[in-house]
């Protein structure tokens, strides 16, 4: 093998980070340039974001975008997989609860009680 010369802007060694900043739910996070957005929040010790149907705590789970457990709302994108995002200085992020299943609206409006006598 012969050897090759790396230039500079590659070189891994020498390479600095670049700091940015987002906020998650209001609150500011740090980050760097390059980093996904489930990598960001992971490195700041969040490690679940969301709620799946039973409750049950939710984060990354695969990490190459095929669970669709990390889904966050980026702006006004929402289900933006956060294992695939790159996260970029000053994007706002809002965590997601689980979708709405089959009968929710019964559990959140329940019936009035009947009348006795009706």
């Amino acid at each position: 093998m012969s050897p090759r010369r790396v230039r500079a802007e590659c070189d891994g060694v020498g390479r600095r980070d670049r700091p940015l900043r987002f906020t998650v739910d209001g609150e500011p996070v740090d980050g760097i340039e390059g980093q996904t957005i489930a990598g960001a929040l992971l490195a700041a010790g969040r490690l679940a974001w969301r709620q799946g149907r039973s409750g049950a705590p939710r984060g990354v789970f695969c990490g190459i975008g095929v669970c669709f457990d990390c889904l966050v709302t980026v702006g006004e994108e929402r289900d933006v997989r956060a294992c695939r995002r790159r996260v970029r200085d000053g994007d706002v992020v809002t965590t997601q609860s689980r979708r709405p299943g089959p009968g929710d609206a019964q559990r959140r409006h329940p019936a009035p009680p009947a009348e006795e006598g009706t």
